[in-house]
């Protein structure tokens, strides 16, 4: 009986595991020494921390005027930290609304997307 030469271009599965286990160890010791290299965690956090937005006189009572109806209906259910992320996220908000605002608009002016109801004459009763 002949036996069967394997082609030049096939692999085996115990090649491809070795292949596969030698690339995750040498992608996961680049990440490391990419990871050491980076600035000290302080100094990233700093950096990142996002410092508020400025807020018009007007947008900033309003913010407070929601962070006072939050607080009155969930203040209870919210710890300190809860109640800061909130103010963060309607600060952010603002943030936003205010530039929807600011966009000029005319009477004229179409939306982006027109509601078009879809009727079938089958169906139903």
């Amino acid at each position: 009986m002949s036996d069967p030469k394997p082609d030049a271009k096939s692999i085996s599965r115990r090649d491809f595991a070795v292949s596969a286990a030698l690339a995750t160890v040498a992608i996961a010791t680049v990440s490391a020494d990419l990871l050491a290299q980076e600035k000290p965690a302080a100094e990233s956090a700093k950096s990142e921390t996002p410092q508020p937005p400025k807020l018009s006189a007007a947008s900033q009572a309003e913010v407070e005027e929601r962070y006072t109806a939050i607080l009155r209906k969930y203040g209870a259910r919210l710890s300190e930290e809860q109640k800061k992320d909130v103010h963060r996220n309607l600060v952010s908000q603002q943030q936003s609304l205010d530039q929807v605002r600011a966009y000029p608009l005319e009477n004229w002016d179409e939306p982006a997307t027109v509601f078009n109801p879809v009727f079938t004459t089958t169906g139903g009763k």
